[in-house]
């Protein structure tokens, strides 16, 4: 076998491959969850949730295809197995649990939230410990569409009502009806 050379040794390969695999396994963890949302979410947000779910497993899907085609640019393997992913994964499975839509979605928000700061860390020391700007920068991309997916999910639980500036109300004060 061809030894790889891209500026890394075979260790910083193999610790940047060890923190994608932590990430793989969340998002796949992440992924079947919110599947597993989609296909049982009841009530009068039923179809708005749906629909963002799916939009949301799409975008894991592709994230965790990526993750394992870094891995794999960088001559290791990625972990495909669920026992592998449950043992090294930060998010936990909730087996049995069905909460209603809102707590679906605080659910959503703590581990899309979870995974952000796993990706900050991870970011760090891909280019810190390991040399390794190319996988900062995958990570970055990776960080800021969880970012954006968890906005989205604090979005609908939040329901903080605005001034027309744009600013919230201060406690206790109500926005006048019709401005």
């Amino acid at each position: 076998m061809r030894a790889i050379n891209i500026g890394l040794t075979e260790e910083q390969r193999q610790g940047v491959a060890n923190l994608l695999n932590q990430d793989l396994a969340d998002a796949y963890l992440l992924l079947v969850k919110t599947k597993k949302y989609h296909w049982d979410v009841v009530g009068p947000q039923f179809r708005s949730l749906h629909q963002l779910w799916e939009e949301h497993y799409e975008k894991l899907t592709e994230n965790i295809d990526a993750l394992a085609e870094r891995v794999r640019a960088l001559g290791c393997y990625p972990v495909g197995t669920m026992e592998g992913f449950l043992q090294i994964a930060t998010l936990k499975e909730h087996s049995g649990d069905v909460p209603t839509a809102t707590g679906m979605v605080a659910n959503l928000v703590e581990d899309h939230e979870q995974i952000i700061r796993n990706l900050r860390e991870h970011i760090d020391q891909s280019s810190e410990e390991f040399h390794d700007e190319g996988t900062a920068d995958f990570l970055t991309g990776l960080m800021e569409e969880h970012e954006e997916m968890a906005w989205m999910l604090r979005s609908f639980i939040e329901g903080q009502e605005l001034q027309p500036d744009g600013s919230k109300p201060e406690t206790g004060t109500k926005t006048p009806v019709g401005v």
